[in-house]
């Protein structure tokens, strides 16, 4: 066999699906393998969102397109989880807020029967995973971007989240 077919070979090999190949020709055998990919998950952290430049762009955005100012309470997502998750005023800008960095569905616990990562009174540490998104079949932790305590859960299990929605509040 030439050096040109085998790298023929080589190359369809590493261009295919396949992870193994062998050929045998008369006391020649030729043995390919390819690694198989690991996927990852990567998680990213969506900046924090301020309700005051939300309420702006949205009242902009109306402007443009010759529509009435939305109101101030139908800007703001409302607090779930009853009454744990609302403060006095309802205001979501009280605190660090952890935002979702994409859109998805939210589970508070690794499996249905598991106690949720964490509570409204846990202390909690940077990088600490507070939930989970499954986007696309893939569940992207969600890890606080602060130091302290969980003041407020701002969504419930199994909630859809859009992208920038706050998620927990950290004092």
């Amino acid at each position: 066999m030439k050096i040109d077919e085998i790298m023929t070979l080589i190359q369809a090999v590493s261009d295919s699906t396949l992870t193994s190949f062998e050929l045998v020709e008369g006391d020649t055998r030729i043995c390919l393998k390819r690694e198989k990919e690991k996927s990852k998950i990567v998680t990213v952290a969506a900046p924090a969102v301020d309700p005051a430049v939300t309420a702006q762009m949205v009242s902009a955005a109306a402007g443009m397109a010759g529509a009435a100012p939305v109101p101030a309470a139908a800007q703001a997502p409302a607090p779930a989880g009853g009454g744990e998750a609302a403060s006095e005023n309802g205001d979501a800008a009280a605190g660090n807020v952890v935002a979702s960095p994409l859109v998805g569905t939210f589970y508070a616990a690794a499996s249905p029967d598991a106690e949720p990562f964490v509570k409204v009174g846990d202390t909690v540490k940077k990088g600490q995973v507070l939930g989970i998104i499954e986007a696309m079949k893939l569940m992207n932790e969600i890890e606080s971007e602060y130091d302290g305590v969980v003041e407020a859960v701002l969504v419930k299990n199994e909630d859809v989240v859009e992208y920038g929605q706050p998620l927990f509040r950290i004092r």
